[in-house]
């Protein structure tokens, strides 16, 4: 099975991805059978054409509306569209979540809720296509794992439903909050919008990975060309792919030994408020951990012994904030080995949405994923029930991660 790397080049949009898809070869009917399927034949007409970008060749889809009486469709009216469709469960699942984070996106922008977010440009029948379309293809194509480099925004306005708005748009702005997108700022100087919520919203639901593979080799790909013309190309190229990910993740030692510094301190005279808040600036200045306790000291007085674990190259850094952050007068410090599984951080989608999760690689190849407890606590005070029970409902209904890095 092969992989798939979606290369934003510099930016995306649902009608680039939908080109560089069908210039990779899927066939026009898959792209356009779930859209019959969901009654949508006659509200457009769908045309794949032969274009360049600066003299680079690609595919232009071009989606015509012929709707009678066009209207502003809601997120409600969408999923009823969605819910009733005769579509295969994880098709119509994973075009419910890019839509879901659409109107995640404009109902914060917008202070309403998501069922009634009117989605102007996005609930037009050119968007439906798009994101339908590409979700389709990626379904056939049937990847082991979907890849993608960084997009890129751009500046200036953006003409829209609401008048102007400055680029990026608010929305793209949310999705790339939410999602914990990072992108590039090359382009920032550019005049014009690189990237359209459509584009970020299939990229934040559709990829596993937010980077691209460290090693791969390319076995076939295809160009979507972009209808805004720049001094650059203006196109996504998507890649079929071998990715050597898995072979990268064997060649290291599992569990892998590195060299750390361990730093403490025992002090007598300082308030507890003071002790709280010198640990809290250890842990934002990147140690490891950090640990305290309360002990007795000479002349029966309580005061606290601290230690932290810190990276080994930080250790000049630490001593510093030792003299300048607390009082003590000495700090001792030694270096050691420890002994630490491969891990990663990530997101899956469950049943209270996505929530940031953190996969270890065992030494026989298995993986172990629990949730991060500041997701099992937010979740806990906001639906009123016990851990126990939040842990229990994301394992029964947890779903494809998705990393945010590799393993290290």
């Amino acid at each position: 099975m092969e992989d798939i790397f979606i290369e934003c080049s510099p930016g995306i949009s649902g009608d680039m991805l939908l080109g560089a898809f069908y210039d990779l070869g899927v066939p026009k009917n898959v792209i356009e059978q779930p859209l019959f399927d969901l009654g949508l034949k006659d509200l457009y007409h769908l045309e794949f054409k032969e274009s360049k970008s600066c003299s680079i060749r690609g595919i232009k889809a071009k989606v015509k509306n012929i709707e009678c009486s066009p209207y502003k469709r809601t997120w409600r009216n969408i999923k009823e569209i969605i819910s009733n469709g005769n579509l295969e469960n994880k098709l119509k699942q994973i075009i419910c979540e890019v839509f879901e984070s659409l109107a995640s996106a404009e109902a914060k922008v917008h202070g309403i809720k998501s069922e009634d977010v009117h989605f102007h440009e996005i609930g037009a029948i050119d968007s439906l296509v798009d994101i339908i379309g590409v979700c389709a293809a990626l379904n056939y194509l049937n990847p082991k794992r979907v890849y993608c480099n960084e997009p890129m925004l751009g500046k200036g306005f953006v003409q829209t439903e609401h008048g102007k708005l400055s680029v990026p748009p608010p929305a793209v702005i949310e999705l790339i909050r939410e999602k914990k997108i990072k992108v590039l700022t090359c382009f920032d100087s550019i005049e014009g919008e690189l990237s359209t919520p459509t584009g970020i919203a299939l990229l934040s639901n559709l990829v596993d990975y937010l980077e691209p593979p460290e090693k791969y080799s390319v076995n076939s790909y295809g160009v979507g060309i972009g209808n805004l013309k720049f001094q650059f190309p203006n196109l996504v190229r998507v890649y079929k792919i071998t990715s050597f990910e898995d072979s990268s993740v064997n060649e290291q030692i599992n569990p892998k030994c590195e060299e750390i510094s361990v730093q403490e301190a025992w002090i007598d005279d300082q308030t507890p408020e003071d002790i709280s808040n010198f640990v809290e600036k250890l842990r934002i200045e990147g140690a490891h951990d950090v640990s305290y306790q309360a002990i007795n000291m000479k002349k029966n007085r309580i005061g606290f012994s601290i230690q932290v674990i810190l990276p080994v190259e930080k250790k000049e850094h630490f001593r510093r904030l030792w003299f300048d952050y607390s009082n003590t007068i000495g700090v001792r410090e030694r270096t050691q080995s420890r002994w630490i599984l491969l891990r990663r951080r990530g997101e899956c989608s469950t049943k209270f949405g996505n929530i940031k999760v953190k996969q270890t690689l065992k030494p026989d190849g298995s993986i172990n994923m629990k949730p991060e407890n500041d997701e099992v606590l937010r979740l806990k005070l906001k639906y009123k029930i016990s851990t126990h029970e939040i842990r229990k409902i994301i394992k029964d209904s947890i779903k494809k991660f998705k990393a945010f890095e590799n393993w290290k």
